[in-house]
């Protein structure tokens, strides 16, 4: 009798194989309804927009424009659920109160966005969760010590030099049209070189620096691509895909980049000590407070811990300051009346701008309102996320559990028309002593609030007063109508096409 083929030696391992993964894909299936099931009854007290049953908000939130969302915020009281793919939703909050609930309390980072840029950063500040972030941050913070601080506004005044001096060169005797981003990305990396690096670069002029800064575009925007497309979230399937690859060389590039920076420094001091010169420098930069905090805790700060938080304030401390400049002055283009009422109190204290000092930098009172608002008309940092640890109650009485993820919309939060009257109107006034008093003190977070707010926010306001101050000297600027600026939420926000002015050589 012929015997069937499950009695073969092969068949019946391989019917066993198929029957196991069949089972583990419908447990797979079933916990994956249930999770759905879960997510639904939690958000149920809070209604949204429309979603796709398989996308959900997912082309929403890939397309990055600012105006749909602000719709959402006038739409939907406080909050609303933005579902990526049919398992998994995020909870956009961005009313003062909730901000404030959320805030105060200590719940991790989202293991989307964060564990998405550690391929990037590593384990650094942004990224790092309870005792170990706290070390990080006690050691850092004398980087940011005032007397520090005070050292570097020469410095960022001669690379701003530096930048208005390739305007002057470009400018006609009328006016031109130039794409200024481009230009102050390049300088605001050249002030992080020499600020925290001690490094002299010649990247404005030679443009030595032109693949870093694209690296750090493009790794962005692959970052922001995988956070909304819910099948990249998994690590194999993003790893085999265009973008996972195209990643991986960015990635490259930015680490090749970061390592020089620290082999250099490791280098010059070992040198340094080998031919026993010890001339004190002229400050104390991030990189030797690190490498201090090294030597001293080599058993808790190791070589990785010291790259990735070189790599962060690297991505993070050029990319988030060169877009604040370039909104504020576009802010201050479209609004002639703001841009001269700024001139005139900055030559009031300035004189010509030969020389700039710190005191100075604190009498430029209606310059730092205007600094504000474009702060708050195009937060650097649309948004920051947490999965919460625990269920939180917010003052209205509605609650979320653990293990959803919480975004705070610093965006949303800024343009919300409940707190802000004609939120889109640039009004440097909104940021007198008497309208500050009166507005929820979170209200407005550019940097953030809380025991995690932004370490670096202090050197990101001295090098806006510095930079606009020299540039409103010696150039006016107005706005190119055929090119209006269009905004792009990503991880940091971007200019979708630059950002054009025309500029004027002041005599």
């Amino acid at each position: 009798m012929e015997s069937s083929w499950l009695e073969t030696r092969w068949a019946r391992p391989l019917y066993l194989a198929f029957v196991f993964c069949l089972a583990l894909g419908l447990l797979q299936a079933i916990k994956l309804y249930l999770r759905r099931r879960r997510l639904l009854r939690d958000l149920r007290p809070f209604p949204g927009p429309p979603a796709h049953w398989f996308y959900g908000h997912q082309k929403l939130l890939q397309d990055g424009k600012m105006e749909k969302f602000e719709e959402l915020v006038e739409k939907y009281h406080c909050a609303f659920p933005c579902w990526v793919g049919p398992f998994q939703a995020f909870f956009y909050i961005y009313d003062p109160d909730y901000a404030k609930t959320f805030l105060g309390r200590t719940d991790p980072k989202s293991k989307y966005l964060y564990k998405f840029l550690i391929p990037c950063l590593g384990k650094g500040l942004l990224s790092l969760d309870g005792p170990k972030w706290f070390q990080h941050r006690r050691l850092l913070t004398p980087a940011f010590n005032v007397n520090i601080l005070k050292s570097y506004v020469k410095v960022m005044a001669h690379s701003v030099n530096t930048m208005l001096g390739k305007w002057e060169k470009i400018c006609s005797p009328q006016d031109t049209v130039v794409e200024v981003y481009e230009h102050i990305d390049l300088m605001t990396l050249d002030i992080l070189m020499k600020c925290a690096f001690s490094q002299e670069t010649n990247c404005q002029i030679s443009s030595t620096r032109d693949l870093y800064v694209k690296a750090t575009f493009e790794a962005s925007k692959i970052i922001f691509y995988r956070l909304y497309s819910f099948l990249h979230h998994h690590d194999i399937i993003f790893k085999f895909s265009p973008q996972g690859h195209r990643l991986q060389e960015m990635v490259k590039i930015l680490h090749k980049y970061t390592e020089k920076v620290i082999q250099d420094r490791k280098k010059f001091l070992k040198d340094e000590k080998k031919h026993g010169n010890t001339q004190k420098q002229k400050y104390q930069d991030f990189l030797d407070i690190i490498l201090s905090a090294q030597a001293e805790n080599d058993n808790s700060f190791s070589d990785i811990d010291l790259r990735s938080e070189v790599n962060t304030f690297m991505l993070a401390g050029h990319d988030t300051t060169a877009g604040s400049i370039s909104w504020l002055l576009y802010y201050l283009a479209l609004n002639p009346e703001h841009q001269e009422r700024c001139r005139e109190e900055i030559r009031g204290i300035l004189g010509d701008g030969s020389s700039i000092t710190w005191d100075q930098l604190g009498e430029m009172a209606y310059t730092t309102m205007c600094i504000k608002e474009s702060l708050r008309l195009a937060p650097p940092i649309p948004s920051i996320s947490r999965e919460l640890s625990k269920p939180i109650t917010f003052p209205d009485g509605r609650s979320l559990p653990a293990g959803i993820t919480v975004v705070l919309s610093i965006w949303g939060l800024h343009h919300n028309p409940a707190i802000w009257e004609n939120p889109k109107v640039f009004d440097p006034l909104r940021f007198s002593q008497e309208n500050s008093e009166q507005r929820h003190p979170h209200s407005f977070l550019p940097f953030s609030a809380g025991p995690r707010n932004c370490i670096g926010q202090h050197f990101a306001m001295i090098e806006l007063k510095v930079a606009i101050a020299l540039i409103l000297l010696r150039f006016k600027v107005a706005p190119d109508p055929t090119r209006p600026l269009v905004f792009l939420h990503k991880i940091v926000l971007k200019a979708k096409d630059g950002v054009h002015l025309h500029l004027k050589k002041l005599s």
